[in-house]
């Protein structure tokens, strides 16, 4: 699968590296991910409070559902985050950068006023064309 990143011109990078502006993509198959929410393997709400950490945990769930389909985090078109605060916003990004690293997906960051549990801080839903 070829995947490459689209931006703008110099000085119109996407702030803090933690997108692409746009990702072109030639495959044949496209893995459409459900928002991953921060529950572990037992179903317990992982790092309470904590939006880094609840971050993690559904990127977490996310590269288990793109791995069972044959991808990998690294194929990831775009990603959309919810979160239910603005502040979560450095958090999330610096575990943006732990999955994504230089290469990251385009990107929506929507701050909203709740998640489907009130202990839930981050959901995240992806597009992922497949190899």
């Amino acid at each position: 699968m070829k995947r490459s990143i689209v931006n703008q011109p110099a000085g119109m990078a996407p702030p803090g590296g933690h997108y692409s502006h746009g990702v072109i993509v030639e495959a044949g198959r496209t893995l459409y991910v459900a928002g991953q929410v921060p529950l572990d393997e037992n179903g317990n709400v992982a790092s309470p409070g904590d939006a880094g950490g609840q971050t993690r945990q559904a990127l977490e769930n996310m590269r288990r559902v793109v791995e069972e389909a044959g991808g990998n985090m690294s194929d990831i078109a775009k990603t959309t985050f919810f979160v239910t605060s603005l502040d979560a916003r450095g958090p999330v990004g610096e575990a943006r950068k732990e999955f994504f690293g230089d290469d990251p997906p385009a990107n929506t960051f929507l701050v909203i006023s709740s998640l489907a549990n009130p202990e839930f801080l981050v959901e995240i839903e992806a597009i992922v064309p497949l190899p």
